[in-house]
């Protein structure tokens, strides 16, 4: 059987179903390349591996060895089904007998048509060439034309920009000249308008003053006048009635011994005289007090035993008689020990205490924090001020249990250091507060965006270990409102640069960087983008600080207070700053460069101006006074210290206009007589504080007088000091003194601040 083209389908489809030709094809390629020596067993060998592999996998060349596979593309799945007649192909003889005709054909029709046109020459050569010739310059002109219109486009597009630019020009001068023309008709009514008003306040300042002066007239004729009734002698004592305060101290003493606790406290409301006899400390049994006090008022919640003598019967008392308790100071109690702090946990215990005052208790040791902590876990805030023993394993024995601790104030503990940092970061601190010390560094601000996300108030005062990395760790802080780092002489541009770019600027309140002398105009440029709620800024001895910085300054529209004191700004400064209007308080201590015109030209833009600090501008006169007294009559502060030239002149005027005034400091202004106390008590019937330290002509008498009117008044009569640059009649001592004495001071307060 040559075929099984014309077989039956069941024998046809039995070949295909079991891969007989595919069987066939791979065992006899394998013997045809192989040539093996006994063929049944290799025959046998290669059926095995067929049965073995499955008939899905075989190939035609499964059976030959892999290296004796010659490289043959294969055409068909197998050459065997057209032996066997199993292909379902068109390809017949008698179809590749009529392609091969084709292609030959085809072939010899091409090759003929190149053939004829290479051989027989063209007929009408010239009529071609014409007619190419034309096409060329067709081509030509239309390449001419195009190149031509490009030009003129161009050249018109051109023109049409040029007259759209020349016309935008135009417009711009029109619209420049008419806005010169609005703004200086608006610049002259601004001017006409403030010279109205500094008219109309020069004018009601006048009038004032004359009906304050008239005012004062009458009331100096009236206390010279005495009504005779006012003359009537007093009755002459017959010496049956003693002063007991005539007595000795040790002779009182011994009396109110005698008394009772109640007794003497009725005494102490006898008189002024006997409450200032009763408050001898002596008198006073801290123990025995507290005992009747916790027995009558169990309900206390705020309890202040600071400055006392209390020992551990009062600690005991504590937790048994005060269970509501929150607000505790023993701040300098030391006679006390670790062991009456243990007794805080007795009874129901202060556990609902929530502030803490330990300041200056040196006696309580690591033990003693440790009964703290197991007694007051709910401490929210702690101070402890002035503490020289404070280590950092006393922070860690009291953080172990008080977890709920939100704010620190460590002032005067110099041995606290990072490792305090890390111990608190089990805290959720909103408030902490260092200062002097040097052993804090920039370790402890590393990681605190992560340990102290919610902090608001950073108080790092005469830190000297600060850099400028410490400001760049604090920039994520997205809470922070208040930072001071006044002393940390070691910060400089770079780290206020990197501070401002981050988040914590954006709702900073309080930027304290007082005696930074490494902080220059440089940095101050972003302040004002950077910190649109910035209230209160302090750059006082920022020696690199001039009048361009406070350009950049006052560009900060929430700024309400700030500090330039120890600056060589001048006047340009101060004009600058009168443009802001909404300042209220402005401090100018030491600053050498100002003179009358620029506190004059700053206190007319700034009508809403409280507190006001020129000391020791020893080359302002008594023109600032007018000037705050008609344009500042809310002054509530003013210090004026170390300024020679001010007279009783200038102090009755601002007696006369600025009657809200509550805090004053003239100390070293050696030209004020009496008549300065008389015009304060006349026209300044609010103020509390007053400072006239080296007023050589304020007689003694007058200052005691003037004691009972305000509230706290500091008074010396003695010359000024050397460093003051003057003598007591205002005149300028001799150059290198002043200077050879400056220099002394300025090293004394170097030292103090080491």
């Amino acid at each position: 059987m040559a075929s099984l083209r014309n077989a039956s389908p069941r024998l046809r489809n039995y070949f295909k179903e079991h891969y007989i030709p595919q069987v066939c094809e791979a065992l006899l390629c394998g013997l045809l390349v192989t040539c093996p020596k006994d063929p049944l067993k290799y025959l046998e060998k290669m059926i095995i591996l067929i049965m073995e592999n499955g008939l899905e996998h075989i190939r035609w060349d499964m059976c030959i060895d892999p290296s004796m596979r010659p490289m043959i593309r294969r055409l068909s799945e197998t050459y065997l089904e057209q032996l066997f007649g199993l292909d379902d192909q068109l390809m017949t003889p008698e179809l590749m007998i009529k392609a091969c005709t084709f292609y030959t054909g085809n072939l010899v029709k091409t090759h003929f048509c190149t053939w004829r046109d290479i051989t027989i020459p063209p007929v009408n050569e010239s009529e071609v060439l014409a007619k190419k010739l034309e096409i060329a310059n067709n081509y030509n002109d239309f390449r001419c034309k195009r190149y031509l219109f490009s030009h003129w486009h161009f050249y018109v597009k051109d023109q049409k920009e040029r007259l759209k630019a020349s016309l935008a020009r135009l417009q711009q001068l029109f619209y420049s000249h008419r806005l010169i023309i609005s703004l200086s008709k608006w610049k002259d009514k601004a001017r006409q308008k403030c010279l109205r008003r500094e008219n109309k306040l020069l004018l009601e300042h006048e009038i004032q003053l004359n009906k304050w002066k008239s005012k004062q007239k009458i009331n100096i004729i009236e206390e010279e006048f005495v009504f005779p009734e006012e003359n009537v002698p007093e009755p002459v004592s017959d010496g049956s009635e003693f002063d007991i305060s005539l007595l000795p101290e040790s002779a009182i003493l011994k009396i109110f011994f005698y008394l009772t606790l109640r007794d003497v406290i009725i005494c102490g409301q006898v008189s002024h005289s006997w409450m200032l006899m009763t408050q001898a400390s002596s008198l006073w049994n801290n123990d025995e007090s507290m005992k009747y006090i916790s027995e009558s008022c169990p309900g206390v919640l705020y309890l202040n035993l600071s400055n006392t003598s209390i020992t551990n019967r009062t600690m005991r008392l504590l937790p048994r008689h005060f269970h509501n308790l929150q607000n505790l100071s023993l701040a300098y109690c030391r006679n006390f020990t670790d062991k009456g702090l243990q007794y805080l946990s007795l009874g129901n215990g202060c556990h609902k205490l929530l502030y803490l005052d330990l300041s200056g208790c040196t006696q309580i040791s690591v033990k003693g924090f440790r009964n703290i902590a197991n007694s007051c876990t709910g401490i929210m805030h702690l101070t402890i001020n002035d503490m020289p023993t404070l280590t950092d394993n006393c922070v860690k024995a009291l953080v172990e249990k008080c977890s709920r601790i939100t704010s620190v104030v460590f002032i005067g503990a110099p041995h606290i250091s990072d490792c305090s940092f890390k111990a608190l970061s089990t805290c959720n601190l909103r408030k902490i507060r260092f200062e002097g010390n040097k052993r804090i560094t920039d370790a402890c601000f590393k990681y605190i965006d992560k340990t102290y996300p919610n902090i608001s108030h950073i108080y790092m005062s005469n830190c000297r270990r600060i850099t400028d990395g410490s400001l760049k760790s604090l920039s994520p802080l997205k809470h922070l409102t208040v930072l001071n780092l006044t002393n940390c002489i070691r910060l400089g541009d770079s780290g206020l640069r990197h501070f401002l770019d981050g988040s914590a600027s954006t709702k900073i309140r309080e930027l304290n960087l007082s005696n930074c002398t490494h902080l220059s105009d440089a940095s101050l440029y972003k302040l004002s983008d950077c910190c649109p709620n910035l209230n209160y800024l302090s750059l006082r001895n920022c020696v690199l600080l001039t009048n361009i910085g406070v350009d950049h300054i006052v560009n900060i529209f929430s700024l309400l207070s700030i500090d330039l004191s120890g600056t060589v700004i001048s006047n340009e400064a101060l004009v600058a700053l009168s443009r802001h209007k909404k300042l209220k308080e402005l401090s100018l201590s030491e600053c050498y460069n100002i003179t009358d015109a620029g506190i004059q030209a700053f206190c007319k833009g700034s009508l809403i101006l409280e507190h006001l600090d020129v000391s020791y501008c020893s080359q302002l006169s008594s023109d600032i006074i007018k000037a705050l007294a008609i344009y500042c009559t809310n002054l509530t502060f003013l210090s004026i210290a170390g300024c020679p030239m001010i007279t009783d002149s200038a102090m009755e005027i601002l007696s006369a206009k600025c009657h809200y005034l509550h805090i004053l400091d003239v100390s070293g202004c050696v030209l004020l007589t009496d008549k300065m106390l008389q015009h304060l008590q006349r026209g300044c019937k609010q103020l509390r504080i007053l400072k006239m330290q080296y007023c050589t002509l304020i007689s003694q008498e007058a200052a005691k007088k003037m004691s009972s009117v305000v509230q706290q008044q500091e008074y010396k009569p003695d010359d000024p000091p050397l460093w003051f640059g003057y003598d007591r009649e205002g005149k300028p001592l001799e150059e290198q003194q002043n200077i050879k004495y400056k220099r002394s001071h300025l090293n004394s307060l170097r030292r103090s601040m080491q």
